[in-house]
């Protein structure tokens, strides 16, 4: 027996009004990886529909259903997803039945040469409308141009991690759309194949334009982060420096117009307002920066988790 096949793997797909697909994926999970060794965890994200129903339905020891207590979107659905998956292999995954389950085995086959920590999709010929196509592109090609990391598709679910590199992300907010740049991180080495991609099964999409605004902060932290962590006086302190200039050059240009020319400087209230705004903007990205490291401080600190398991169930039964 290989060791693909020996090896627990754990997929982790995240669930949320998905009653009329995860019976189908389910059972293409099931045909994908016959003769492997592997366990279904499902996190129901508080479905308005009867996904969980269904979900119990099945009767499969092999699947493992995670209910949240409230729907705290894909992120913290994934977190409590990867914190629970027992296997040496952990893979994520969609639950539209848009991703394929018949490319995790070659997709794995670079996990276990032991080469590779995270294999990521890139998803050919989309089958998404214009809708989503867009800001996927906007997305990855600002997140390609920002961290010097040259992943093609960010927004593909679709990925194998090894299990001491899953178990160290720490997702919270919206960063699932960063999973892979947080891995790199970590120090994980990054393969990325071609996957299958289909059009949405059943139900509707849970994405839209807003998804470019959501990247470009959430992008802004992690660059932050990334670069700055453990020195953050070299970028406060350079912006605080450059202010303390402008701010000088202002007050010595109105010095010198009101002692060398005689004119009346109190009629020029642009200089301020652009003053203004400016330590306006940087202040709001600063507490949006230390909000963000105090939320992080809070839960790690204490061992917390930023969600709330209202119940676990395998094969339909209470755990």
């Amino acid at each position: 027996m290989s060791i693909v096949t020996s090896s627990l793997l754990s997929i982790v797909v995240p669930l949320y009004n998905e009653e009329d697909n995860v019976a189908l994926l389910t059972q293409k999970i099931h045909e994908s990886l016959n003769g492997y060794h592997y366990q279904i965890v499902y996190i129901d994200d508080f479905s308005k529909d009867d996904t969980r129903k269904v979900v119990k339905d099945l009767k499969d020891e092999k699947v493992h259903l995670i209910e949240l207590k409230k729907n705290y979107g894909q992120s913290l659905a994934l977190a409590a997803g990867i914190d629970y998956a027992q296997g040496e292999y952990i893979i994520t995954m969609d639950g539209d039945l848009q991703n394929d389950p018949s490319d995790i085995p070659q997709m794995l086959q670079y996990a276990v040469d032991g080469e590779y920590d995270v294999i990521t999709g890139i998803r050919q010929k989309r089958k998404d409308s214009l809708v989503k196509k867009i800001p996927s592109k906007i997305a990855n090609f600002l997140v390609r141009r920002v961290t010097k990391l040259n992943i093609k598709d960010n927004g593909c679910a679709l990925k194998v991690f090894t299990r001491d590199i899953a178990k160290d992300l720490n997702l919270y907010g919206e960063m699932h759309r960063f999973i892979t740049l947080l891995a790199h991180l970590e120090g994980a080495q990054i393969k990325q194949v071609p996957v299958k991609h289909h059009a949405r099964h059943a139900g509707v999409s849970k994405y839209g334009l807003e998804r470019v605004f959501k990247v470009v902060a959430d992008m802004m932290l992690l660059l932050f982060i990334r670069k700055y962590f453990q020195r953050p006086i070299h970028l406060f302190g350079i912006f605080g420096f450059l202010m303390i200039l402008l701010g000088v050059l202002i007050n010595v240009y109105l010095l010198v117009v009101k002692f060398g020319f005689g004119q009346d400087i109190g009629t020029r209230p642009l200089l301020i307002f652009g003053l203004m705004f400016i330590l306006a903007g940087i202040q709001l990205f600063t507490i949006g920066i230390v909000m963000e490291l105090l939320i992080r401080t809070y839960y790690e600190s204490q061992k917390k988790r930023p969600y709330r398991i209202k119940k676990t169930t395998i094969g339909g039964k209470n755990q």
